[in-house]
């Protein structure tokens, strides 16, 4: 561009005031990543880039520009010519440019008619810096999002454990001493509500003899010490509770975290316990989902009737004390899978399984677990629900799956020899789907997408039960 642009070496230089033409060229190249001098019937005429020889855009010239650009900036490309050849300042668009190799660059245009406005000086700036970014910008979007879901699951785990247990919990601010949140074991220690707690300074929570053995093992754990748990005894009452105390810090501040134990066996917090924990497992018990409880050694401690009905199995009596891998899931794998979880995660929902017994085939469920591993008991929690068969029975040949899903749920239940057989099928008919839809149902043009005759192409359309087949097609 800078050659056309350029005067003549034997006219007269440019006078005083005027641009010379090498400057604007220049100028041009160096304004925009793209320049484009485009003739008045859209022919492009020179390019010109930002980037050092040989330009990558040389393939353009003396190609029309509303063919070089995509599909859906065709009608952009003509009002922007149009506008520039009326004398108007032309409004910048964003457009696709197609390379040779068939990729879509984005650009934005502005142009400048020059001259008799015959021709039309297109300049255009790369968007594909500005799109990584905005990319990038998403992906960061996107993580802070799955990481502020997460926080949120976690507080609300912890939140119901610290409301259900039933150790007394108080949290005090270290630099005041007074309280900034219980649990309803600790308000029922003290026989009042939660709330009438919060604001008060713990050495109204414990009886004055003892106070300044309580402020010992504060001031001990605030330095960084851990103090072994003590016998104090509470205000107002010949109860006694053993008092432990840890330290977390939240927001830059210093929290104390007091459990306190009683050490009245069968006292009021323990039968309000007690009562609280036979009203959970009668409406556990009748739960229309399987429920179960294992330990660390991965036997059953609790189970309610739904799941014994699950594995087929008469009582809960039968089922205590047994290995749950012999109920759920392929042996070594599924079990281990949410174990795995657990440790890491703390929780798991909606984890596809399948539930054996002796007596009938495998059933298909969702478990959704949790784990309470920092409980007196360490422990695991699972919530089993069936859903209907939909892969068929063990000793049937299966239903050929319809998505990839199902196919990955086949592994463990069948054959590797049947999982490939239905995995070629799978495929083969994604892409028969894929070259109907391309051709417009047009199945001449899908044979030959495919790379397969017609009556090949036929076949396969009536194994598969695809489209509607005339007489001259079925023969």
């Amino acid at each position: 561009m800078s050659q056309r642009l350029a005067a003549p070496p034997d006219q007269t230089p440019c006078p005083p005031g005027c641009v010379d033409a090498r400057v604007t060229s220049k100028v041009i190249a160096a304004s925009a990543d793209l320049a484009l001098l485009v003739e008045k019937d859209g022919t492009i005429r020179e390019v010109t880039g930002a980037t050092a020889p040989p330009n990558p855009w040389s393939a353009l010239v003396g190609k029309r520009l509303d063919e070089t650009a995509a599909l859906d900036s065709k009608s952009k490309v003509e009002l922007l010519l149009e506008e520039a050849r009326a004398g108007a300042v032309t409004r910048a668009r964003e457009l696709n440019i197609r390379t040779e190799g068939g990729a879509e660059v984005p650009f934005r245009f502005s142009a400048v008619a020059l001259g008799e406005r015959d021709r039309v000086v297109v300049l255009g700036r790369d968007l594909r810096p500005i799109a990584a970014l905005q990319q990038q910008m998403i992906g960061m979007q996107q993580a802070m999002d799955r990481e502020f879901e997460r926080m949120r699951q976690a507080e609300t785990r912890y939140r119901l454990l610290f409301q259900v247990t039933g150790e007394a919990v108080v949290v005090l601010d270290s630099a005041n001493l007074k309280v900034v949140e219980t649990n309803p074991a600790a308000a029922s220690l003290y026989d009042e509500a939660p709330q009438a707690l919060v604001g008060r300074p713990f050495q109204e929570l414990v009886a004055p003899k003892d106070w300044r053995i309580a402020q010992g093992l504060l001031a001990s754990a605030s330095a960084g010490g851990r103090p072994a748990e003590t016998l104090l005894r509470l205000p107002q009452t010949r109860r006694g509770a053993y008092l432990s105390v840890s330290t977390f810090r939240q927001s830059g501040a210093l929290l104390l975290l007091v459990r306190l134990r009683s050490d009245v066996e069968g006292g009021a917090g323990d039968s309000a316990s007690t009562a609280r924990t036979g009203r959970v497992m009668a409406v556990v018990d009748r739960l229309p989902d399987g429920f179960v409880v294992i330990g660390e050694d991965r036997r059953v401690l609790v189970a309610n009737s739904t799941f014994c009905d699950l594995v087929q199995q008469t009582s809960e009596a039968q089922v205590v004390g047994q290995p749950l891998d012999r109920w759920l899931g392929r042996p070594g794998v599924d079990l281990n899978i949410l174990m795995a979880n657990l440790r890491e995660h703390g929780s798991i929902r909606n984890f596809s399984t399948v539930v054996l017994s002796e007596v009938r085939p495998p059933q298909q469920a969702v478990v959704s677990a949790v784990s309470a591993t920092h409980a007196k008991v360490p422990c695991l929690g699972f919530v089993i629900r069936p859903v209907p068969t939909r892969l068929g029975v063990a000793g049937t040949e299966p239903v050929a799956p319809r998505s990839v899903d199902q196919l990955v749920e086949l592994v463990g239940r069948v054959s590797l020899k049947v999982i490939v057989r239905e995995s070629t099928d799978l495929i083969e008919r994604l892409c028969i789907e894929a070259a109907l839809k391309v051709s417009g149902d047009n199945r001449a043009s899908a044979a030959q997408l495919l790379g397969l005759s017609r009556q090949g192409l036929y076949s396969k359309l009536r194994r598969h039960g695809l489209g509607d087949l005339g007489p001259e097609e079925v023969g």
